[in-house]
């Protein structure tokens, strides 16, 4: 068989696994009431069935799985703002306001956690390098395809075992995420802190089977802006995230000849700047009245899906239990600390849906931003709150730059540059900076 054929192969045999995985949810009552979604399942599947298993799944399909989430990444971020109507900053700023402090005090509160962890216990104890602090950020926050698109930044550092604790951190970061939301959001329904679903009513039984059976239900998958005899819509819009891709591609060519430690840079947060510069020049010329958001979400949600079966079917067991104890309890101080932010700091930070503004966060800075949504929509189902359009101002700003931005790409080299204690004092600014902001905005409530 070719080498082409075999990545073919390979491709089909991951959808395979999605299907599988999908089926075991509809099957197994267990992953319904938590909520896991079939990509999660289908890679564990896949893992126990490789070489660290069961060994029946041939390697070469894993190896062929290994790059992909390093590459799919780079899809999904050139998506995020592709389609999306940008605001005015003053818009963004009196919807999204209180939304970006909170998520902005969460996620340098991941470096602050991870950095003083490692200067105190896991570096003296354990002898871990201290970008080994970065992998909670990257993990959480990031997703697998940050984590993958690091490879060559850990490799250049000299912890080659980053990339795949990165990714071991993602597949923690996404049980946490999924598995405490749903254990959080049937808490404070019991204690009726949620806005719109009472005790009685629960949460709907479709979502939890994942197939939906009512017509009134389900929805569409996109509109085509245009005639399919010209141009196939779908091909249409992957033609537009193709040339935010290039962009990125171009704009890392130039990053790189600027100093030898930038050569690994990672390309996947470029593309997401590519897709804005696109973004704003659509809107510009009125080209954008062509771009179907849906569309654009279907492409990222595909790629999302087939990044996490492939990067948790290629998990590298053999650094995870190399590197267990320090791991263990980075992941430890990591779940303490989102959910200190989603149960103390989000009823203080948000006047109105505290529960539903904090478990949206939650979930993107755990696992990511599809999660977050996820779980928005499991006690938010119609965005009937102002949740939905304050996390997406949010996201407008905190993107790019963490949870996967340009501070996630160059956070090991500033470790390296400037040390951990000093990175630490500059995440602890940061929180205080935004504290101090919201406090000035009347977003803080000393008590609740």
């Amino acid at each position: 068989m070719t080498p082409m054929n075999q990545l073919f192969i390979s491709f089909c045999m991951l959808g395979l696994f999605l299907l599988i995985g999908k089926f075991i949810r509809i099957r197994l009552r267990l992953m319904q009431n938590l909520f896991i979604p079939a990509s999660i399942i289908a890679g564990f599947l896949a893992l126990s069935l490789g070489k660290y298993g069961f060994n029946i799944l041939p390697q070469w399909i894993v190896n062929n799985w290994s790059p992909l989430p390093g590459i799919l990444i780079s899809v999904v971020f050139a998506c995020l703002f592709l389609g999306v109507a940008l605001p005015t900053p003053k818009s963004l700023w009196n919807k999204g306001g209180s939304q970006l402090c909170f998520g902005l005090i969460t996620g340098f509160g991941q470096y602050a956690v991870a950095l003083l962890l490692t200067i105190t216990v896991l570096a003296p104890v354990f002898k871990v390098p201290g970008i080994f602090a970065t992998i909670l950020e990257i993990g959480f926050s990031g997703g697998h395809g940050t984590a993958a698109g690091m490879q060559g930044v850990f490799e250049s550092l000299g912890f080659p075992a980053g990339s795949a604790l990165g990714q071991m951190s993602a597949t923690v970061g996404l049980l946490v995420a999924v598995i405490g939301g749903v254990i959080a959001i049937n808490f404070a329904i019991r204690k009726g802190q949620c806005t719109l679903i009472e005790k009685k009513q629960g949460l709907p039984e479709y979502k939890k089977i994942g197939l939906i059976k009512n017509l009134d239900d389900r929805h569409p998958l996109g509109t085509a802006t245009v005639a399919g005899e010209s141009i196939e819509p779908l091909a249409f819009h992957f033609s537009i995230v193709s040339c935010a891709i290039l962009i990125g591609w171009v704009m890392l060519n130039g990053i790189q000849g600027l100093h030898p430690i930038l050569k690994s840079f990672p390309l996947f947060p470029l593309t997401m700047i590519g897709g804005l510069l696109i973004q704003m020049i659509s809107v510009k010329t009125g080209f954008s009245h062509y771009y179907d958001r849906p569309t654009f979400e279907r492409i990222l949600g595909f790629c999302l899906d087939a990044l996490v079966v492939a990067a948790i079917a290629s998990l590298r067991l053999d650094l995870f239990l190399q590197f267990m104890a320090p791991f263990s309890l980075l992941m430890a101080a990591g779940t303490i600390w989102v959910l200190f932010c989603l149960f103390y700091l989000a009823p203080r930070m948000f006047h109105q849906n505290w529960f539903e503004r904090g478990i949206t966060e939650y979930g993107m800075q755990t696992g990511v931003t599809a999660i977050g949504l996820l779980l928005l929509r499991l006690v938010d189902p119609h965005y009937r709150t102002d949740t939905a359009a304050a996390f997406g101002f949010k996201q407008m700003v905190y993107e790019p730059f963490l949870g996967g931005g340009l501070i996630t790409a160059i956070s090991p080299f500033l470790i390296i540059k400037l040390g951990m204690i000093t990175c630490l004092f500059i995440s602890i600014g940061f929180m205080l900076l935004f504290w101090i902001i919201a406090r000035l905005n009347g977003w803080w409530q000393a008590q609740r």
